[in-house]
């Protein structure tokens, strides 16, 4: 089991459930060093007292909130332990909620909730089986990191997950940020919903990280003293170039097809054809119709009706 990053309690109603809070990802992010060019010394990064110049420790540095200019209120690690917070030490559960209802965009960090001790293996089921149940996921409140926190307790296989959640007014609205009225017409949304359809998946455990792989490529090809891999990638959109949508989509349908090894033959062909746009076909209509009214004004100045003069034309001939 990884290192216990915080212990704690699940306050569940009169139930109390002992946890242990893990890490539930990794990262596998490669890290670059800081070097000097000419003699490829490591630069570090060094806590200096501004004061009197001298590198401090760990040990030596202390937390503060700057009230005023040259003016600072030192605050201890013990005097937030004291601090008289209901979630001081508990993952307090103060509602439960269906999924759905919680807007994916406040979730920031993830932790699996280990039991610490099998005193707490009856009450953790019984709250994993509670929300596996209910379809719903709860909502809690607890304290870590010197402030209070919103969580949200949802189950994975037969672990509970804690997303660490920002509280509403920390999400920007984004109402300015959006392209205002843009007319579309239904062939393309009804295109784009094809494509959808053609790339949708049943899950997403099958992508990786390209770009680290080829990190790794180009740093083994330099420690080894071999020809650095070639560049790649697809060519780029020449920026404010005009592009046509319709194409655009067609093209995205057929190649996610012949990715997928679907034939896409006769119905490609077909969806490439563009409709006649709604006010070519009123043109076209009233054009139509304007013939139409001009050969029956014809026929009436000559007191016939055009029908059968027609007939009568083609019968002598």
């Amino acid at each position: 089991m990884p290192r216990p990053l915080w212990t704690g309690a699940i306050s569940f109603g009169l139930v109390t459930i002992p946890i242990k809070v893990v890490s539930a990802t990794e990262n596998h992010s490669i890290s670059f060093h800081q070097y000097h060019l000419e003699d490829m010394g490591r630069i570090r990064t060094r806590k200096v007292c501004e004061l009197d110049g001298e590198v401090l420790s760990q040990d030596e540095i202390g937390k503060g909130y700057e009230i005023a200019k040259d003016r600072t209120v030192p605050v201890t690690d013990e005097e937030l332990d004291r601090m008289p917070l209901p979630t001081a030490k508990a993952i307090e559960i103060v509602a439960f909620v269906d999924a759905d209802r919680v807007d994916p965009v406040r979730i920031s960090d993830s932790y699996y909730l280990a039991i610490d001790g099998q005193v707490a293996a009856k009450p953790y089921t019984l709250l994993r089986k509670a929300l596996e149940r209910s379809d719903k996921v709860a909502v809690a409140k607890f304290a870590w990191h010197n402030r209070e926190r919103l969580g949200l307790l949802r189950v994975r296989e037969n672990a509970i997950v804690l997303h660490s959640m920002r509280w509403p007014d920390e999400i920007r609205s984004p109402e300015s940020l959006g392209p205002g009225d843009v007319e579309l017409g239904e062939d393309e949304i009804e295109r784009a919903v094809q494509l959808t359809d053609t790339m949708a998946l049943d899950g997403i455990s099958g992508f990786h990280d390209r770009y680290r792989e080829a990190l790794e490529e180009l740093i083994a090809a330099k420690s080894e003293g071999k020809a650095l891999p070639e560049p790649g990638g697809g060519e780029e959109e020449e920026p404010g170039k005009v592009m046509d949508l319709m194409a655009a989509l067609n093209a995205s349908v057929k190649a996610a097809k012949e990715t997928r090894g679907e034939a896409t033959g006769t119905e490609g062909e077909r969806a490439s054809v563009h409709e006649m746009k709604s006010g070519t076909r009123k043109r076209t209509a009233k054009k139509t119709a304007t013939r139409k009214t001009a050969a029956g004004k014809t026929a009436k100045a000559a007191g016939k009706p055009a029908g059968k003069r027609a007939a009568r034309k083609r019968t002598a001939s």
